[in-house]
């Protein structure tokens, strides 16, 4: 995204640079997934000729990606490769050992701190619930398949219906048998809440929207993601009396975005120069105040004043939530159980 490759070319860059003189970053957007993934072959390709890959570092990337280049070497082992700052990053953002998680996104509230005393803010799904029924009109949510906000709350329902229990959502165990089984008590507790939403029963039709609405004050709370509502405040599309606010039995979903070191580039020594550079301090606060992220480091390594600024946010977990046919199977059940009168296609 734009805000990303903004933040590589006005914080990470110049940063970067000045504390290693002689060193220059080259930053290419590769497009889409596909473009990334294509660079990637490439530079497997690369490995078995012993050729250039033309390519040192991914910004984000699933080191599982192209099939097999893990287990061919592609990746250098951030574990062991004695990066100073490895010992520092959240041990909630770890996946394998062939990544570095420096930036985070998780779904939470955003409210109105002239309506709701953040005092009194839910600080477990329950007490969410509770509030909702409590305050008709003044909680929105969108649908879930028009962005990660509000999918990320109906899956908040769904582990609240499964007893919080993650381990019965994986990428490869979906059948129509669990699904049905998993999903059809969570569109119980939704279409419970339905008429106490905006509206009687509305729902936005993306994050931005979302945003919009509280922002013009026409509701009082919204899941967001963490990114959108920081940066919402600090460019004045949301108030300064904005609260965020996290749950605290079990958080609304989110993930991370980890890096990649390619072990057969040429730069592959700066490049890890720099995998171990977006984790110090200057960098992760950074990704906290500019790019309204979460650190992937651990809260304790990032700036006393941001803990102190969003100390409602953060988390002791980032549930996780498997796409594929689980994703599926949540957008249609929601819009044939929950909102059967809203029209997917609008």
């Amino acid at each position: 995204d734009q805000n990303i490759l903004d933040f590589w070319t006005n914080v990470v860059k110049p940063k970067f640079e000045a504390a290693n003189p002689g060193v220059t970053l080259n930053l290419v957007d590769a497009g889409d997934a596909a473009g990334q993934t294509a660079i990637g072959e490439r530079a497997l390709a690369a490995m078995q000729t012993k050729t250039d890959p033309q390519a040192d570092y991914f910004e984000s990337a699933d080191w599982r990606l192209p099939a097999g280049a893990a287990d061919a070497g592609l990746y250098v082992n951030i574990k062991e490769a004695g990066l100073s700052n490895y010992s520092k990053i959240n041990p909630l953002a770890f996946d394998g050992d062939y990544s570095v998680p420096y930036r985070g996104s998780q779904v939470l509230l955003a409210y109105d701190t002239t309506k709701l005393d953040p005092a009194n803010a839910p600080k477990s799904f329950a007490d969410l619930v509770t509030w909702i029924k409590a305050n008709p009109g003044q909680f929105i949510y969108n649908r879930p398949d028009k962005g990660g906000s509000g999918g990320n709350f109906v899956r908040r329902a769904i582990l609240e219906a499964n007893g919080k229990d993650l381990g019965k959502f994986k990428i490869d165990n979906y059948t129509q048998e669990a699904g049905d089984a998993a999903l059809n008590p969570a569109w119980d507790i939704l279409k419970d809440l339905a008429g106490s939403l905006f509206d009687n029963g509305a729902y936005t039709s993306g994050n931005t929207q979302s945003i919009q609405l509280l922002g013009q004050s026409a509701v009082t709370m919204i899941p967001a993601w963490s990114d959108q509502a920081i940066q919402a405040i600090n460019t004045g599309v949301l108030p300064e009396t904005t609260g965020l606010v996290q749950l605290q039995d079990l958080a609304l979903p989110g993930g991370f975005s980890r890096s990649v070191v390619l072990s057969n580039g040429v730069n592959k020594d700066a490049a890890l120069k720099l995998a171990d550079f977006i984790l110090t301090e200057e960098v992760q606060s950074a990704v906290l105040s500019e790019l309204g992220g979460f650190p992937g480091v651990a809260w304790d390594y990032v700036s006393q004043e941001l803990r102190e600024k969003y100390k409602d946010v953060i988390p002791t977990t980032i549930p996780a939530f498997p796409g594929g046919d689980w994703e599926k199977a949540i957008n249609d059940g929601w819009y044939r159980n929950v909102a059967p009168n809203v029209d997917r296609n609008a």
